[in-house]
């Protein structure tokens, strides 16, 4: 959460999803997540007095232990986040909450509602409310029986891994790491001695046998999508955690290295063109909040020469807005137990709220601002952009743009401007103009369709508002 973020938060003092406490209190702190959890998901901030002013908390606040504690506290498992931060030397804790998927949660046996400003112990009526509403919705993929077997199909060095990397991290505790049975049912990802769907996409080797639509496909473009040649194009499958891993070495063998001169030093000092810091929370981002339900989707990794593109399968979760994203709100997660394992590993740094970071990211290596988009059929896509250059505008590009009118097909265009080869007319005019980003595709999905169309971008009309201009001008 930015500090702007917390500002406006208690401006707006307490309400359904902001709860404001003095002092913390296990017994206070576990009621006030419980309730969030089971009202739709915000934000519980201690040290702050009834003035809405910060108070603080004592300088020994041990958040790791009151984390761990209330993780212990509050059934079933759900993942939720502690921060710190100083308001003119005032120590305030925040935790927050997405919303809840397994309702009802409860803290120590009792279930706790959020009722306008105030947390009370729901009513037999609301409880049976919301087990009717729970037991109603279709069971999530992730929460579904696997068919892997875990003698056998369960990848050891993985899961070990991954296990030293949670307990370093201090934000759970985990029985016998040695023991894989024990430490996937602390993860919630076994019932009844059987994996879930999230334990075979988390921890198994073999998952893409049984899901095709978890493998992931990377590709590096000399163009554009409608390019026929791949420097670099490879598939991946095998445990999520690892996979992240993977594409990340292939996207940084895969992009430039950017150079700077920093003020204070003589020496230059290369770097990678994209933080990595932005391309890690973009993928991980992208494994968490997908739809695994649909096995026709996928998750894709495409780079271009000016940007990368992260997509996925499936629109944003509901209650997800591309401009909550931008904005950092509160998290929905689609799939809470595969973000839980993320989560507590510290491969993700905050709760679906990465938006913020990879932003932040952006900003700081002097990179234009990332864009998220997702509509209905198309899947989710984040693109991380170079910094920006000015385009070489070849004759034939200021031909296609001049004579491209609302949304026209390729055959169209080409008779419009009176050429007969195809493969000239798509070297030499629609490819350059893809990549300038004068043009775009109106089914980018599939390059290739027989429905296919283009239409000026923002830029390609202030580049046919300018060749206008020059004209008029040119003729006066």
């Amino acid at each position: 959460m930015t500090a702007e973020r917390l500002s406006k938060l208690l401006s707006l003092g307490e309400g359904r999803s902001t709860a404001l406490m003095a002092e913390y209190r296990p017994e206070s702190a576990g009621r006030q997540v419980c309730a969030l959890l089971n009202s739709g998901g915000g934000y519980a901030v201690f040290g702050i007095g009834e003035d809405r002013e910060a108070i603080g908390l004592d300088p020994r606040f041990d958040i790791g232990a009151h984390e761990r504690e209330l993780r212990g506290r509050i059934v079933p498992k759900t993942p939720f986040s502690f921060e710190v931060h100083d308001i003119e030397g005032k120590r305030v804790v925040v935790i927050e909450v997405p919303a809840g998927k397994d309702l009802p949660y409860s803290f120590d046996g009792d279930i706790f509602v959020r009722i306008g400003a105030s947390t009370k112990k729901a009513d037999v009526e609301t409880i049976r409310d919301m087990v009717v509403r729970s037991q109603s919705e279709p069971e999530r993929w992730e929460r579904r029986f696997s068919d892997a077997r875990l003698d056998l199909d369960l990848d050891d060095d993985c899961l070990s891994r991954t296990v030293k990397d949670i307990k370093k991290a201090g934000r759970i505790d985990l029985r016998d790491g040695e023991d894989s049975l024990a430490a996937l049912d602390d993860l919630a990802l076994v019932k009844f001695g059987r994996l879930t769907n999230a334990g075979d996409l988390l921890f198994c080797k073999n998952t893409a046998r049984r899901y095709p639509q978890v493998r992931v496909k990377a590709a590096k473009f000399s163009k554009t999508k409608a390019d026929d040649s791949y420097p670099d194009l490879k598939y991946f499958e095998g445990p999520a955690l690892q996979i992240v891993e993977e594409v990340m070495a292939f996207i940084l063998r895969n992009t430039p290295t950017a150079s700077s001169f920093p003020k204070d030093r003589l020496r230059r000092e290369d770097h990678p063109l994209y933080p990595q810091e932005a391309i890690r929370e973009g993928l991980v981002n992208a494994f968490v909040h997908r739809d695994y339900s649909d096995f026709s989707g996928g998750l894709s990794v495409s780079i271009y020469p000016g940007r990368i593109e992260i997509w996925n399968s499936g629109e944003l979760p509901e209650g997800v807005t591309v401009e909550r994203l931008e904005a950092g709100m509160v998290s929905v997660l689609r799939n809470p137990d595969i973000a839980q394992v993320f989560f507590l590993a510290e491969m993700m740094e905050k709760l679906g709220r990465g938006s913020l970071l990879i932003q932040a990211a952006c900003k700081a290596q002097g990179l234009p601002p990332p864009k998220w988009s997702s509509e209905a059929g198309l899947g989710a896509t984040l693109s991380l952009f170079a910094p920006e250059v000015t385009p070489e505008v070849t004759p034939e590009v200021h031909r296609l743009v001049s004579a491209l009118r609302g949304e026209m097909p390729r055959r169209e265009l080409q008779e419009k401007l009176g050429l007969k080869d195809p493969d000239h007319f798509r070297e030499a005019y629609i490819e350059p103009s893809l990549a300038s980003g004068f043009i775009e595709m109106t089914i980018p999905e599939s390059p290739r369709s027989s429905q296919q169309k283009y239409r000026l971008t923002k830029r390609g009309k202030s580049l046919n508002a300018s060749d206008k201009k020059e004209n008029r001008n040119a003729r006066s």
